[in-house]
């Protein structure tokens, strides 16, 4: 359900963030989407923040931004990250089969550049609080898929004067028919065990499409258009079922000559940073740095 009043919990005083809805389609003609607009309690006054288009997980099948896990995370990658975040729901699975979530995105991405124009009503946290032209692309999991193809379209279109600078992918969920050996390892993992996996994309992929469509294996068609995007940034963990396509999608960045920056913890497992807020703490750092450039060095690749 959308809510138009910002978020603030009396129950909660150290409160890291504040957030609020903000419905895309105010007709209500359309049940989705709409954007979760998150601000630290304490932004800067006299500078802009870079803004994150944040993508929730759930195998395109389930949960949304209101899910306390991926609500929680938002609040912590706004304060731990300083960036203003915008959470965007989107339709699911299998009522609304890939693309469906991609252009959801997508229309959040559009109304995102008309208030960098400086609309006739714009929102006031972000004409206050974002820097329109340090915009970054974040999903985790099948939210990663949903990123990574969104951005790949965003880069075809002219967003002026919003500008995309980089692209996060948090544990990326893309599949292919031939499986991998982390998959066959993890087989019957607790957390994403492969039944679970086939399952999602047997939900989401359009009518009679297996696991080496586009939608789910990125290096089955086009992969050289990632070279559109300036930045990339890939985590995962090693007690994840995906760390391997991770590791692929890394070699093939490279292969393309494009700047990224990755991440592979030891140990963890699919969705660690919503589960345990211990475990984003790391991460957040990490992206951080990625965002604000922090040790990052010149040329080609950056790795940690």
């Amino acid at each position: 359900m959308v809510n138009a009043t910002p978020f603030w919990d009396p129950n909660q005083p150290n409160q890291v963030a504040f957030s609020k809805d903000i419905p895309l389609d105010p007709l209500g003609t359309k049940l989705k989407p709409f954007i979760r607009l998150y601000i630290p309690v304490e932004p800067p006054r006299k500078t802009k923040l870079p803004l994150i288009i944040y993508i929730h997980g759930g195998g395109f099948v389930s949960l949304s931004v209101a899910t306390i896990g991926y609500h929680d995370h938002c609040n912590n990658l706004a304060a731990q990250v300083h960036s203003v975040v915008a959470s965007v729901e989107y339709r699911l699975a299998p009522e609304h089969p890939l693309p469906a979530a991609y252009e959801d995105v997508l229309q959040a991405i559009h109304w995102i550049k008309s208030q960098a124009l400086d609309s006739l009503r714009p929102d006031p946290w972000l004409h206050k609080f974002a820097n329109f032209s340090r915009v970054f692309i974040m999903g985790e999991s099948s939210g990663g898929n949903i990123a990574y193809h969104v951005a790949l379209r965003a880069s075809e279109l002219d967003l002026g004067p919003m500008k995309i600078q980089g692209v996060i992918l948090d544990q990326p969920f893309f599949g292919g028919v031939e499986r991998t050996s982390s998959e066959l390892r993890l087989i019957e993992d607790p957390y994403l065990p492969l039944y679970m996996a086939d399952a999602y994309w047997s939900l989401a992929l359009p009518f009679q499409a297996n696991r080496d469509h586009e939608f789910c294996n990125p290096f089955t068609y086009g992969f050289e258009r990632v070279r559109r995007l300036p930045r990339w940034f890939v985590k995962d963990d090693e007690g994840d079922p995906l760390i391997d396509r991770s590791k692929k999608f890394v070699h093939m960045l490279k292969l393309n000559k494009v700047s990224v920056v990755y991440r592979f913890y030891p140990g963890g497992f699919h969705g660690i940073e919503i589960e345990n807020k211990t475990a984003a703490l790391p991460f957040f750092h990490d992206v951080k740095n990625f965002i604000y450039n922090i040790g990052a060095t010149k040329g080609c690749h950056a790795f940690y």
